[in-house]
């Protein structure tokens, strides 16, 4: 069935009694061409692009719940293309031009709603970081723009703009094709275009193991629901995908390494073991939210080699406002390689920079 302001009169005048399930429910076969493992967002798009531009239909989308139950529902539903390296904001703006459209597609609303977003400047150094970035946008063709204060004061008139706050604004970024959607919505839609496509969408059906040929490759996964053969298989699982690519024999697949901010980021063996260098305690980076303010983690600071601030990109990890840290910092920059001591140093610069008024700022990544 397809959507339409009149099916909805239709469904209306029958009390919305016969609508048609949104996708199938159908039993798992024996093999397929190709199983992604995570039904959620990735999973359900890689499946969906598998059969409508590859022409690969005889595809299993196995997810252990409910569709877009695991990272997909829990996302900050923020879609934005305000990236600084030309790399990234081709991947970004693409992906944001397809959310564009992405409704009209599927025949589902994903509840797309470019209401704009603004990055917020609490001190100079932000100001300059902000410039910085709106150029090298405008270089990779995205649009974006530098507020000034009063600007932002314009977009968000219910924001204290006082002196005295306590994160005063000094101006922002602006990206106004940026905005929100509602992503079990994506999800939900693309399921229902994939099943629509011949592609298998089988719920609660957890993956417990992987089977293996006489050659090491792997030819099918064993599940909650059988066995079931494949000539590939990929695995769409958010931050449960190392463990799942362990599960197949992998050592090294996708690290999901303890700092936050390298969540949806995978490492390669070298990026960890730069980390594990610079912060052998793997506590590090572990924020404390109490209301407004930030606390910091005092046991994750116990390691001789640990770092008491890391800062990856604009993201501060973890903060020490009472400066109980500074002295045992210090000590260690003296005896540190220069790699790590340029590292410390930015460390205590930026907080000097906090004290001075700038103190406190997030950048969500995502």
């Amino acid at each position: 069935m397809r959507y339409s302001a009149l099916a909805l009169v239709r469904g209306a005048l029958s009390a919305h009694r016969h609508w048609a399930p949104v996708w199938r429910s159908p039993e798992p076969k024996p093999s397929y061409d190709i199983v992604i493992v995570g039904g959620g967002g990735h999973g359900l798009a890689t499946a969906y692009y598998l059969a409508k531009n590859h022409r690969i239909r005889n595809v299993a989308v196995l997810e252990r719940g409910w569709l877009g139950g695991g990272n997909t529902g829990r996302n900050t539903t923020i879609v934005r293309s305000n990236y600084l390296y030309p790399e990234s904001a081709r991947l970004y703006d693409f992906a944001l031009k397809l959310y564009e459209r992405l409704s009209r597609e599927l025949n589902f609303n994903v509840m797309l709603s470019q209401r704009g977003l603004i990055d917020l400047a609490h001190s100079r150094h932000d100001l300059d970081s902000m410039a910085r970035w709106v150029n090298a946008m405008h270089m990779n063709g995205v649009d974006a723009e530098l507020l000034s204060r009063d600007e932002v004061a314009e977009w968000l008139p219910l924001l204290d703009m006082s002196p005295d706050a306590r994160y005063p604004v000094l101006g922002g970024f602006l990206q106004r094709r940026a905005g929100t959607a509602r992503h079990d919505a994506v999800a939900w839609g693309y399921a229902r275009a994939a099943d629509a496509l011949g592609v298998d969408i089988i719920q609660n059906c957890e993956v417990t193991g992987f089977r293996t040929g006489a050659d090491g490759r792997v030819i099918g996964v064993e599940t909650s629901r059988g066995r079931i053969q494949a000539e590939r298989i990929g695995i769409a699982a958010a931050g449960h995908s190392s463990v799942l690519a362990k599960l197949a024999g992998f050592r090294l697949p996708v690290v999901s390494y303890a700092l936050q901010a390298m969540v949806t980021e995978p490492c390669d063996a070298r990026d960890v073991s730069l980390l594990q260098s610079l912060t052998p305690d793997a506590a590090v980076g572990r924020d404390r939210r109490r209301g407004a303010r930030f606390e910091p983690d005092h046991r994750a600071d116990s390691g001789p080699g640990a770092l008491h601030q890391l800062w990856l990109g604009n993201r501060r990890l973890q903060g020490d406002p009472g400066g109980r840290l500074d002295a045992r910092a210090r000590a260690r920059d003296r005896a540190q390689p220069r790699a790590r001591r340029a590292l410390s140093a930015r460390a205590l610069h930026h907080r000097a920079a906090d004290r001075r008024g700038g103190r406190g700022r997030h950048c969500a990544l995502t």
